[in-house]
């Protein structure tokens, strides 16, 4: 009997069309493992996989395609080769690259009949939801977290989208909590990740998001000692690579600063007086430890063999960043940056804690209990893994039969009364900056096309004042205020082939929902002329308005709703879900020594989703 006979008596009709479809699954980790199976088994009969990552040991008690001899493999190409096993007739394509490369564009993406997310961090999934409304691709996103999982359908102009809804913002800790008075194991990890371990390795505190800084005008004599104690370290840093190097450090971060801080005498009123420790001492005792104590990462280790592993880290770390510094160009400054999966990071960071939490009465942590609070981990449950790769595969069906009333967002969550619930899938949030636009592909000749060019575009052929702002992924680089890059060439201020322009109507009065232009770099040789303008649009579209908002009662009564149109001040917010924290300086790439535009104002990262990798 033919392997497929139960799948055609099951799914009817359906089943040639699933056979037929071509499918694209991003992610090849815990949901990606189970889902790649599941799609086979179901009768898919073309699924390409693409995945960043290589295969470690933690992954490998859930993520069952692959095993100890794959370590250190591409997932992507590993799970190409196990999986392929479960349907030989099936074509399966791997990609061991990131989602986000220019060889994945919109052209690309709008080859596929569906995309299936099983993605853990949220820029990659918000970079796939946007390219999925652009080559107007059906979309399901799933994730997991411990017990809980979650399956959305997501199509343009029928379901809201992955951005409909603001996500979470991950937790901050107050600086000076993290730098003078920890009281959790939390505290001194996020010490040694965000703090210590930049001020060493990589860059300063003041570009972590793990560190907040809101309360730092109640406290602005500690906000200096600590700066100093900064910068004290930078100079320490100095001499990374000699034999003194460990000891520097050691004495510093767990002596001079704890030391200081002792000398407070208000801060310790109602709490426990930190004790410093002794390098000398410890050294005395460690002196039988092996550093291999560092494998046991089930152990709590003690005060001696933390300090072991703090040293031994420390030179690993130290070897690896001098290499780097000797093997890179003059002109970058290579850093190192903190990977839960890379053991040499986490070995550091697992120690420092821990000798920290010594230091103020706290219980140190296990290596492997610091890697889940170090990565925001939250511990993955392949039964929950398996049951959303399967809800997944159901929620395609319906997809694939266009079949989008009975669609739904699943949930699985452990504390309900029924472990799978749904809801029916909401319609697209109107003010959405990222589904509520209109899609143009935009011809552009990159040689001859400037920011006026576009701009004339706009207001010839889709009617829009001066009141409009342009961005791309580098910043806003045209408004009302910013009129400095007309004569600037597009290709000078960031943008490029198969890149996004975002275009925002100021307009006072019911402005025109945004336009995303879909950039397609085209040379010319001849001069433009009418038929040939370095800025063309492939579709002229009707631009619809933006729902009116309700004046408020006691405005009206007010008589302030007719207010008239002016321009935004330079501190305004942003509207209209456009980030106008970035925003490019008038000096380009051609008028300056650098290798791209200048940027004001970086933005602060978004927020991370905790799910299984």
């Amino acid at each position: 009997m033919p392997r497929d006979t139960y799948l055609k008596r099951s799914l009817g009709t359906l089943a040639r069309r699933i056979r037929e479809s071509r499918v694209l699954l991003v992610g090849a980790g815990g949901i990606g493992c189970e889902l790649l199976k599941d799609l086979l088994l179901s009768g898919f009969g073309e699924i390409h996989i693409i995945d960043l990552d290589t295969i470690d040991l933690s992954n490998l008690n859930r993520q069952f395609l692959f095993r100890f001899e794959h370590i250190k493999k591409s997932k992507a190409l590993v799970a190409k080769e196990v999986a392929h096993k479960f349907q030989p007739s099936a074509k399966l394509e791997a990609y061991h690259a990131n989602i986000k490369d220019s060889q994945f564009n919109v052209d690309w993406f709008s080859k596929f009949d569906v995309v299936f997310n099983a993605l853990d961090n949220l820029d990659a999934r918000r970079h796939v939801n946007k390219m999925c409304l652009a080559a107007d691709v059906p979309l399901i996103e799933s994730g997991t977290t411990g017990f809980n999982g979650q399956v959305q359908v997501i199509k343009k102009g029928k379901t809201e989208c992955y951005d409909c809804n603001p996500k979470e913002v991950p937790k901050s800790f107050p600086v000076c909590t993290i730098r003078s008075t920890p009281s959790q194991p939390i505290h001194c990890i996020v010490w040694a990740k965000s703090y210590l371990f930049p001020e060493l390795f990589g860059t300063s505190e003041d570009d972590t998001d793990d560190l907040d800084h809101s309360e730092d005008a109640d406290n602005s004599e500690e906000i200096a000692n600590l700066r100093k104690e900064a910068q004290a370290l930078k100079e320490i840093r100095q001499s990374m690579g000699s034999p003194e190097f460990a000891q520097k450090v050691f004495d510093k971060v767990f002596k001079e600063d704890i030391d200081r801080l002792r000398g407070m005498e208000d801060m310790w009123k109602s709490r426990t007086r930190p004790e410093p420790l002794d390098f000398q001492k410890l050294q005395e005792e460690s002196a039988s430890i092996e550093p291999t104590i560092s494998c046991n990462d089930q152990k709590i280790w003690t005060l001696a063999e933390d300090f072991v592993v703090f040293k031994d880290s420390l030179d690993r770390l130290s070897n690896r960043l001098k290499t780097m510094q000797d093997t890179t160009r003059d002109d970058l400054k290579p850093i190192l940056v903190f990977d839960k999966d890379d053991v040499d990071t986490l070995d550091f960071v697992t120690a420092s804690a821990n000798l920290r939490a010594t230091i103020f009465a706290i219980d140190p942590k296990s290596k492997f209990d610091t890697k889940q609070m170090a990565g925001n981990i939250i511990p993955a449950i392949a039964t929950s893994n398996a049951m959303t790769a399967g809800l997944c595969v159901l929620q395609a069906y319906k997809v694939l039969k266009d079949d989008y009333a009975h669609a739904k967002m699943v949930f699985l969550e452990r504390s309900s009364a029924r472990a799978i619930n749904s809801d029916a899938l909401n319609p697209p949030n109107a003010n959405c900056p990222v589904c509520s636009v209109v899609h143009i592909r935009t011809r552009v000749d990159p040689d001859h096309a400037t920011v006026k060019d576009l701009a004339d575009v706009l207001q010839s052929q889709l009617g829009y004042s001066d009141e409009f702002s342009l961005s791309n992924d580098v910043g806003t680089f045209y408004d009302p205020d910013l009129e400095d890059n007309l004569p600037k060439k597009l290709s000078d201020l960031g943008v490029r082939n198969e890149g996004f322009i975002t275009v925002v109507d100021e307009e006072d009065e019911q402005p025109r929902v945004n336009i995303q232009l879909l950039v397609i770099t085209e040379k010319s040789e001849a001069p433009s002329t009418e038929d040939q303008k370095p800025v063309r649009f492939d579709k002229v579209p009707e631009i619809p308005r933006k729902p009116k908002v309700p004046t408020p009662p006691e405005e009206k009564a007010n008589g302030v709703s007719g207010a008239g149109k002016r321009k935004r001040e330079a501190d305004e917010p942003a509207t209209d879900g456009v980030d106008r924290a970035k925003r490019v300086a008038s000096v380009s790439v051609a008028d300056g020594d650098g290798s791209h535009p200048i940027v004001l104002d970086e933005a602060d990262g978004g927020a991370i989703l905790i799910d299984d990798d």
